[in-house]
This record gives C-alpha cells, sequence and structure tokens, in this order.
C-alpha cells in the first residue's frame, strides 16, 4: 500500500480577481510550495491538478494533471484527474490524500491521522468547520464512487457515498489549519498569522 497526495491548484482564483492561488505567497513561500511541504507521510507520487493552469510552475519531484472531463468542475475534477492517473500507476490498495492549494496552515500530522485507518475514507475538520477537499480515499472505493456518481456530485457527496470518517483538529490545535483564502483581508490574515508563527 502507497499513500499518494494531490494538491488541488486547479481553480480559477474568481473571488480574488481571478488571481491564481498556488503563485501567491505567504511568508516568503509560494502557497503550493509551502503546502507541498507539509505532506509529510507520502511514499508514493505527488500530483498537482492544474486545471487548465498550463504554465503553473510545479514543486520539485510533483506530476501535474489536468482536470477530468466531467460535467461537475471544481476541485471534484481534480481529483477524479489524480484518481486516473492513479488508474494507471498505482494499486487498489493505495490511498489518495488531497489537499486544497490554499492551506498553507497544514498540520504536520495530517497525513498520519487521516490515513490511519487505510480501509476508510476520511476529511478534515476543526470543530464545527469541515473540509471536504481535505481528505483521504482509499482508491478502490474513489474508483467505484467516480463510475457512478461524477456527473453530479462535489467532494462532500463522494466522501458520503463512501461512508468517510471525520478527523477533527479542534482539540489539537487552537487556529484552523485548514483556513481557506478567499478574499484579500484573508491573505493578509495568513501573513500576520505566518509571521506570528
Amino acid at each position: 500500500m502507497s499513500v499518494h497526495a494531490v494538491i488541488l491548484a486547479g481553480g480559477l482564483g474568481s473571488r480574488l480577481g481571478h488571481v491564481r492561488k498556488a503563485d501567491l505567497i505567504v511568508d516568503g513561500q509560494r502557497l503550493i510550495d509551502r503546502v507541498a511541504g507539509r505532506l509529510g507521510g507520502i511514499d508514493g507520487t505527488l500530483l498537482v491538478s492544474t486545471g487548465t493552469h498550463q504554465r503553473l510552475k510545479l514543486p520539485a519531484a510533483a506530476i501535474g494533471v489536468p482536470d477530468a472531463e466531467m460535467q461537475s468542475r471544481g476541485p471534484l475534477a481534480g481529483i477524479a484527474a489524480a484518481a486516473a492517473y492513479l488508474r494507471e500507476t498505482g494499486t487498489a490498495r493505495d490511498i489518495l490524500v488531497s489537499v486544497a492549494v490554499d492551506s498553507p496552515f497544514l498540520p504536520e500530522d495530517y497525513v498520519p491521522r487521516l490515513t490511519q485507518t487505510p480501509e476508510d475514507a476520511a476529511y478534515a475538520s476543526f470543530g464545527d468547520a469541515f473540509y471536504p477537499t481535505n481528505a483521504a480515499w482509499p482508491l478502490e472505493s474513489l474508483w467505484s464512487a467516480l463510475a457512478i456518481h461524477q456527473t453530479n456530485a462535489g467532494p462532500k457527496s463522494i466522501l458520503a457515498a463512501i461512508g468517510a470518517r471525520r478527523v477533527d483538529w479542534s482539540q489539537l490545535v487552537t487556529e484552523d489549519p485548514f483556513a481557506s483564502l478567499n478574499s484579500l483581508s484573508d491573505l493578509i490574515e495568513m501573513q500576520r498569522r505566518a509571521q506570528k508563527a
């Protein structure tokens, strides 16, 4: 069994004026590089879902995969693209861990906690806030669910279909480690938080 990862970096950044989130700088480092550096526990392939960003500079050793052609766009298309790539190179017993590119405070135990029970899908939460794009997907279950639901579902629906468990970090850290970036004020807050750490 191997654990692979996909960084979901194919979004258009429409709420930020169509700025590519992957290239935004937090504490002197691009978001995509910062997230890649926090994915300890990966012993398989590091993938990046690139969407339509053909010129995205990838982290070292990462492989770019374009969004899958499917009716449902957004993060599920990136997860499906990674699943399709791993159908050719992985095994049914492997796990795919997904993470949004705008998660610069990803906890160091992110991968180990989500993959603690390898046969179960899991998703990250911080108290009442939950993050279906930050999840672990057993490949066999993911492949089956995508074959059935891909035309009208999102990550949340797929996780529900395969019985994913919730993994909560609110008892371990005081600030949300999965806080995402959707506005200029979010970026300013992330800079403040990174410099404080």
